[in-house]
C-alpha cells in the first residue's frame, strides 16, 4: 500500500488516529519566532497546521499528496491548495517563481525520496524552514519484533539534507502513546498513517501481536528550525 493510499482510505476519520501528529503540528506553530505572512505548507493534510494560525495571512499555500486531504482542508482566497507529490518534478514546477517568508511542514518530510533534493530547492525560495519529521525509531520495538527496517529516514539522514543548505537547530523528541488494550493499540497503527508501505505478513503480524511487550507505541520526532543558509 503507497503511503499516499494509506493517507486517503482513512481521511475522513483521520483526525481520531492523528493524535502524535496533532501534537507536533501545534508545538510547530507555536514555536514560531515571528508571524509569517507568506507561508508555503508540505503535508498539508486536513489542515492540522493552518488551524493553530491563529494571525493574518497574505497567502498560504498548501501542498499534500492526497486528494482526499486536500478536499478537507481549509479554502479561502488567500489559501491555493495544491495536490501533489513533493518529490516530483511537477511540484519544483510549482514553486520555483514564489518566493515565502517561511516553509511549515509537519510529519510528512520523512517520506520524501530525496529529501536533500527538496531542502536545496526550498533554499531558493525561502529563507526558513519549520519542519517536524517522524524518525526511523518510530514503531521500533515493532521493528525489532518483526525484524523489519522502517520506510522512513532515520535521524542522521534527516540531519544531513537539512544541513548541506542550512545552519540548523534540532530537537529530538520520543512520544509514548499509551493503549487500554492490545486490539486498540495495533488499530492506531493501521488508521493513524505512521505505519508507512510496507504491511506485515499474516505470520508477522501474528507474531507481533502475541510478543509485542508494552500498552504504548513509540514514536520519535524531530524538530528542524533553519537559523541561515550556507
Amino acid at each position: 500500500m503507497s503511503v499516499k493510499n494509506q493517507f486517503s482510505k482513512y481521511a475522513k476519520e483521520y483526525k481520531n488516529h492523528n493524535i502524535i501528529q496533532q501534537i507536533v503540528a501545534k508545538s510547530l506553530v507555536r514555536e514560531l519566532k515571528f508571524q509569517p505572512k507568506r507561508i508555503l505548507e508540505l503535508g498539508c493534510g486536513s489542515g492540522q497546521v493552518f488551524n493553530h494560525i491563529s494571525w493574518e495571512v497574505e497567502f498560504y499555500k498548501a501542498i499534500d499528496a492526497s486528494a482526499s486531504m486536500c478536499e478537507l482542508h481549509p479554502k479561502s482566497v488567500n489559501i491555493e491548495v495544491k495536490c501533489l507529490n513533493f518529490d516530483t518534478q511537477d511540484f519544483i514546477n510549482e514553486i520555483k517563481n514564489d518566493s515565502y517568508d517561511i516553509v511549515l511542514s509537519s510529519s510528512a518530510l520523512q517520506w520524501s525520496n530525496d529529501l536533500s533534493k527538496i531542502v536545496q530547492h526550498l533554499s531558493y525560495i525561502t529563507k526558513e524552514i519549520n519542519a517536524v519529521l517522524f524518525t526511523s525509531n518510530t514503531f521500533k520495538t515493532i521493528q525489532e519484533i518483526t525484524k523489519t527496517k522502517s520506510p522512513i529516514l532515520d535521524e542522521d539522514s534527516i540531519k544531513e539534507a537539512f544541513l548541506k543548505f542550512f545552519n540548523c537547530e534540532f530537537e529530538t523528541i520520543l512520544y509514548k502513546l499509551e493503549f487500554d488494550n492490545k486490539k486498540d493499540l495495533f488499530d492506531y497503527i493501521k488508521k493513524s498513517g505512521v505505519s508507512g508501505e510496507k504491511s506485515l505478513s499474516y505470520s508477522d503480524s501474528k507474531k507481533l501481536y502475541k510478543e509485542y511487550p508494552y500498552n504504548y507505541l513509540e514514536f520519535e520526532v524531530i524538530f528542524v528550525k533553519t537559523i541561515s543558509k550556507l
